[in-house]
Parts: C-alpha cells; sequence; structure tokens
C-alpha cells in the first residue's frame, strides 16, 4: 500500500508541471562560388507563414533531438552520416508566439554540390549568403548568429573543410573557404605554413592549371588522422 501511494505521488509530481514543446533548427551551411551560404525555407504554417525561417520541425516521441535533426536534414537534402553538432538551448518563453517551444539548435556542413536539389526545391528552400540573409522569423537570426560563432570556433582549432570542399582542393581554395567563413582575408604564405604544419593534408600528384601558369598541387585530407594540434590555425578571440 505504501509502495502504491509513492508511485502515485511520484505520478502526481510530473502532473503538477507544465508540458512544452521540443523542436529542433538546424543551419546547414554549405560553400559555393566562394561564399559561406545557409540553407533556409519559408515556413509553412502559422504563426509566420510564408516568412524565412531556419530547417527544423519538432521532436517526436519516439525520437531524440539528434535523431530529430538528422531526420529534418535527411528529408531536407536527401543527405545522412554528415557533420553535424549539437550547439545550444533557445528557451525564451516568449520566442515562439504560436506555443512554448524549447529549440535544441544544431549546426550541419554539406557539400551543396551532392545534396538532392529536388528536395531543397520542393520545400522551397534556398541557399543564401551569410552576408546576405533575409530576415527571420522568431530569434532565427540568433540562433545563425551563435552557429555562425561556433562554426569559427571549430575552424580556428581544427581544419574546416573536408565536410564543405570537394575531396581534391588547391592551398588556395581551402584558403577562399576560411576568408569566407571569418570574413576577412589572410596572408596566402603565412596561410600556407599553417595549415601544412599541422600535418592533415596528403599533396596529390595533380596540378589545378587554371591559378597560376605554375599550376597548383591538389591536397586531400588524410583519412584516420586524430587531428592533434599544438596551436590555433586562426586566432578567433
Amino acid at each position: 500500500m505504501e509502495l502504491e501511494n509513492s508511485i502515485l505521488n511520484f505520478s502526481d509530481i510530473y502532473k503538477q508541471h507544465p508540458k512544452h514543446y521540443v523542436a529542433v533548427d538546424c543551419s546547414i551551411f554549405g560553400y559555393e562560388d566562394g561564399e559561406l551560404k545557409l540553407l533556409l525555407y519559408p515556413r509553412g504554417f502559422e504563426p509566420s507563414q510564408g516568412k524565412w525561417s531556419l530547417m527544423g520541425g519538432f521532436v517526436q516521441e519516439n525520437e531524440s533531438v539528434e535523431e530529430a535533426a538528422g531526420r529534418v536534414l535527411l528529408q531536407t537534402t536527401g543527405l545522412k552520416d554528415i557533420f553535424l553538432e549539437q550547439a545550444t538551448a533557445f528557451s525564451r518563453p516568449d520566442r515562439d508566439p504560436g506555443a512554448r517551444v524549447i529549440s535544441m539548435t544544431f549546426v550541419a556542413l554539406i557539400r551543396i554540390d551532392i545534396h538532392d536539389k529536388d528536395l531543397v526545391r520542393e520545400s522551397g528552400a534556398h541557399w543564401w549568403p551569410v552576408t546576405k540573409l533575409p530576415a527571420m522569423i522568431f530569434d532565427h537570426e540568433a540562433i545563425v548568429e551563435n552557429a555562425l560563432s561556433l562554426l569559427q570556433q571549430e575552424a580556428s582549432i581544427g581544419l574546416i573543410g573536408n565536410e564543405l570542399l570537394p575531396e581534391m582542393f588547391t592551398l588556395m581554395q581551402l584558403r577562399n573557404l576560411y576568408e569566407a567563413i571569418f570574413q576577412r582575408t589572410f596572408d596566402p604564405g603565412n596561410f600556407r605554413k599553417k595549415v601544412l604544419s599541422i600535418d592533415l593534408l596528403e599533396r596529390l600528384n595533380i596540378k589545378n592549371t587554371t591559378e597560376s601558369k605554375k599550376g597548383a598541387f591538389y591536397y586531400k585530407f588524410k583519412k584516420n588522422e586524430p587531428g592533434l594540434r599544438t596551436e590555433r590555425i586562426v586566432k578567433f578571440p
């Protein structure tokens, strides 16, 4: 009898507290034509129907937030097993005028050239340069700012590029990617020295002849490298 009362009391505790919706919002970054881009789509329901939104959705009863984010990416881009990292939670009580929604935010990096363009078109989504983003719903601008800051931190301590560049790339193409991520220029010589010093790239015996008369060697990321380093690639505050 005492055990039954304990179970009932335990159940009553849950009933005393409000229930909230949990959603995921994904900042999906890609790189194309020398620009870092973000995938946005027009929201399909009220409130704020038709306005630009991050790709996201509500977490279902049978999935974790990570699984929900992976589902959103698969449904949106046709890609799975890609770079996906949880960023933070946005939980202001008034952030969504429709209901109390707590959003777990994620950063995803994909190659624009291999995603399913038909899926993107079906959702009305569009790749926007991060320097020319439109107005977005709710607190999505703050979510993107946080995601971009996280991406810059990752790029400062690790070599970002494997998820955004083609399998083969030149050091100039890698530098252009970094300049797009940080929105600043890097000295070519210093960047080359820093990147090669961490020994994560393998030089191929193939040249790109479009960048100079002499040509520039292609590189690729070494496989199964732990990526350990002793200093930052970029000084990020």
